[in-house]
């Protein structure tokens, strides 16, 4: 237990992760409350930059992009709650002992994490500062909190229906957390510039006019993207019959990015669809967005079951498939250049936008995967360097899932000419990516 008597007189530093927003934050909230004075950083690690080990960039520029967005408009955000927030071009375990040293730092708060990277990240850090400082882990990405679903997590169902109906049955998601305003004195004299694409390597890059995706990062345009959707529009209304579409920005939601960096949380989104259950419509729609949050929870929970099985080539299962990694077809596959059209465009979506809707991605990875034998792993990655709102659980989760390695109980194979049929009929969005431009 934290003594708060003592505590409140010292300061804390809100080490921020995949949180990146100041509404419904539990870790800054309780930052806040158990501290005179908070302090945020934000370490934008180098090594996110480099080639895994199947050849890309960790962290490639569209998302990078939506992250520097994110992280100006956090440092506003903050600023309006007297609250720094330093972020530096650097990793964790050269800058976060600077901080508490400077700043005479008695706890650090950060979101809970449990998969590889962040794992390994806050073991090096814990290394290089006291051991008087204590590092407090706060479960701060769910829906349905993992303190609160009566499930011990070794047991988590590895079905998702059954999940999600425990899940429904118990029926508590916990009231959104308040942000106290400190004062100004909190604020610090040192202050940083959040770094450029060009500062990371990257050159500048402008939205692609035919993007689904055209909106910038951070939590004010997350907050103001929900409201147009939910109270603006009242497209969310009409969620489940156009989720599936290929074209536009409201055929979906488009959330997922906000979510992945933390810029939005589950629970905002959920007691938006709350208050327009009540002021609005309860229909198939608005239970199909909360179902939607209900997956992502799934992925988190199995990733937090079955640790870093996730990312072995065999999955959670533990299959014995014979993959193939032929450089040129994977290329091929990644250049839109297979014998699949509707595969083909919705590649070229993805390398051109860093979007690609939900359907084209279940495609696109049982072709990948199930079509070509490809060692599924090395389409996640690719995923992961490229796509706005990569999410690992998620990413490895689908992936595992569509791959016959994971959660999927029938091992579905996607007919991708069928997919297409239904899904672009009129050859509108294969065109829309296909057709080949004068400039």
């Amino acid at each position: 237990m934290i003594d708060k008597t003592e505590i409140k007189k010292t300061t804390g530093l809100v080490w921020f992760g995949n949180d990146l927003r100041i509404h419904d934050n539990e870790v800054l909230s309780t930052a806040i409350k158990n501290h005179k004075k908070v302090i945020g950083v934000y370490c934008i690690d180098p090594t996110l930059f480099l080639k895994n080990e199947f050849g890309f960039n960790k962290m490639d520029v569209f998302r990078t992009k939506f992250l520097l967005e994110t992280l100006e408009d956090l440092q506003q955000q903050l600023i309006q709650l007297n609250i720094s927030l330093l972020v530096f071009k650097n990793t964790p375990d050269n800058k976060i002992m600077d901080i508490c040293k400077t700043y005479q730092i008695e706890c650090i708060y950060k979101q809970k994490e449990w998969t590889n990277d962040e794992v390994n990240s806050l073991k090096t850090v814990k290394k290089t500062i006291p051991e008087e400082i204590k590092v407090h882990e706060i479960y701060n990405q769910f829906l349905y909190h993992p303190n609160d679903i009566n499930i011990d997590i070794e047991n988590i169902p590895p079905v998702f229906s059954n999940l999600r109906k425990k899940l429904e049955k118990y029926n508590f998601i916990r009231p959104e957390v308040h942000i106290d305003k400190l004062t100004t004195d909190n604020l610090v004299n040192e202050s940083t510039k959040i770094p450029s694409l060009e500062d990371l390597g990257f050159e500048e890059v402008t939205s692609n006019s035919k993007t689904a995706f055209p909106f910038h990062g951070g939590e004010s345009e997350g907050l103001k993207r929900l409201h147009n959707y939910f109270f603006e529009t009242k497209k969310l209304g009409f969620y489940k019959k156009t989720r599936n579409g290929l074209i536009g920005t409201d055929y979906s939601s488009k959330f997922s990015p906000w979510l992945a960096n933390g810029s939005l949380s589950a629970r905002t989104i959920y007691w938006n669809v709350k208050k327009f259950e009540e002021d609005e419509i309860k229909n198939q729609s608005t239970y199909w967005l909360i179902f939607e949050l209900i997956w992502r929870d799934y992925f988190k929970y199995i990733s937090l079951k079955h640790g870093n099985n996730i990312f072995k080539i065999g999955g959670i299962l533990n299959k014995n498939y014979s993959w193939s990694s032929n450089k040129k077809i994977i290329q091929n596959w990644i250049n839109g250049k297979t014998k699949d059209d509707f595969v083909n465009a919705n590649m070229i979506e993805l390398k051109r936008t860093g979007w690609m809707s939900n359907r084209g991605r279940q495609n696109v990875a049982s072709y990948f995967a199930k079509e070509l034998t490809l060692d599924w792993r090395i389409g996640a990655a690719y995923f992961e360097s490229k796509l706005l709102d990569y999410d690992v659980h998620s990413n490895f989760g689908n992936w595992m899932y569509v791959s016959g390695v994971g959660n999927d109980p029938r091992d579905r194979k996607f007919n991708t000419q069928l997919q297409a049929e239904r899904y672009d009929p009129a050859h509108l969005f294969r065109n829309r990516w296909l057709q080949q431009t004068l400039f």
